[in-house]
């Protein structure tokens, strides 16, 4: 069985104003699959982001760049960036714990399991990018992840 590989979709944006502006980065999401549906949700979510700053805007420029892309907003007296990067996700010290065996010692050979249901069918790219109105996703996440059961 290959192993899934989880993207992260991290969003850098200019906040703040004057001498106080600057930027912060956050982990919107995660998707698993391939590296192109993770930029094809990455994408959707640049091209509906609105950004904080400015309050009104001249100019909205949205590029490709490599991994991602970049959102420049011109306001009245400053440009505010925006910067989308997807990235594998290696490490993350918050994800749950495989669990251990319970009742085995280390010399003991692994049960072999009989013959376990098929996991339910994972839920498309396309389904888990779904928002109802308030943008709340309609599926969540973690549905389907055989690594959950």
């Amino acid at each position: 069985m290959s192993a899934v590989t989880t993207w992260g979709l991290v969003v850098e944006s200019t906040v703040g104003t004057g001498e106080r502006k600057h930027t912060e980065a956050q982990v919107v999401a995660h998707v698993e699959g391939t590296r192109g549906e993770a930029l094809a949700e990455l994408e959707r979510r640049a091209r509906a982001h609105v950004p904080t700053h400015p309050l009104s805007h001249r100019r909205r420029r949205l590029l490709r760049d490599g991994d991602g892309f970049l959102l420049v907003v011109d306001g009245a007296w400053h440009s505010f960036i925006t910067r989308f990067t997807v990235a594998e996700l290696l490490e993350d010290s918050a994800a749950p714990a495989a669990p251990e065996p319970v009742g085995r010692t280390p010399s003991e050979p692994e049960p072999v399991a009989e013959t376990a249901p098929p996991a339910p069918p994972r839920p498309t790219a396309e389904q888990l990018a779904e928002r109802d109105e308030d943008g709340v996703p309609v599926l969540p996440s973690w549905l389907g992840r055989r690594d959950l059961s």
